[in-house]
This record gives structure tokens, C-alpha cells and sequence, in this order.
């Protein structure tokens, strides 16, 4: 099955597995799935680190870079079309990078 991680899934995946949910980490731990992240949360990520809410070492650039490459996680790719979507759902708050990131993907790659 394929999953859009939410950005402090990944987060949490990487810095702090405990904090997750054991359904969650099943998934994240299943090789049969395939693990997407959004580049709108690596664009949060590198908010959460200029704001001081996260550390990540060397730099946030270089940390990024370097969990991408020894995770399993692939890019999902971002559209007019997802845009257009993210503007469509139904959300209880109007967060734009959640918006981004819930709005269908369909094949993700």
C-alpha cells in the first residue's frame, strides 16, 4: 500500500520513534509499503529547525538530504492539479501545508 507520511510522522520516524503510535510504526516498518514524503514537509522541517523547535545536525540542509537517502521514503511530487485539490478538501483548519499534503497525490510518483 502506499503512504504520504505527515510531517512529523517522519520526523518522529527518524527522531523519536517512541513517540509513535504502534499501528503507525507497523506500517512505517512493513517493507511491502511504499513510504512517500511531500517536499512541502521537508519545507516545514526546515521551518521547524529556523524556529528553533528541532535541532538537526550538521545542518538542517545536509540532515534532510541524508535522511532521504537511508530511509525508504520517495518524493511525492507536487502539481497545478494538487494545488488546485488543496483548495477543495475539507479541513478543520486552514493550514496551507497541511492542505498540501492531504490533497490526492494519486500515483504519488
Amino acid at each position: 500500500m502506499k503512504y504520504l507520511l505527515d510531517t512529523h510522522i517522519w520526523l518522529w520516524s527518524l527522531l523519536e520513534p517512541s513517540k509513535l503510535k504502534i499501528q503507525i510504526a507497523e506500517i512505517l516498518n512493513n517493507g511491502e509499503n511504499e513510504l512517500f514524503i511531500s517536499p512541502i514537509s521537508l519545507w516545514e522541517t526546515l521551518i521547524l529547525a529556523e524556529r528553533g523547535k528541532i535541532e538537526l545536525h550538521p545542518t538542517p540542509e545536509e540532515w534532510i538530504s541524508e535522511a532521504i537517502e537511508r530511509s525508504s521514503v520517495k518524493e511525492a511530487k507536487l502539481s497545478h492539479a494538487i494545488a488546485l485539490k488543496s483548495r477543495q478538501i475539507d479541513l478543520p483548519h486552514q493550514d496551507p501545508a497541511d492542505r498540501f499534503i492531504a490533497a490526492p497525490h494519486g500515483n504519488m510518483g
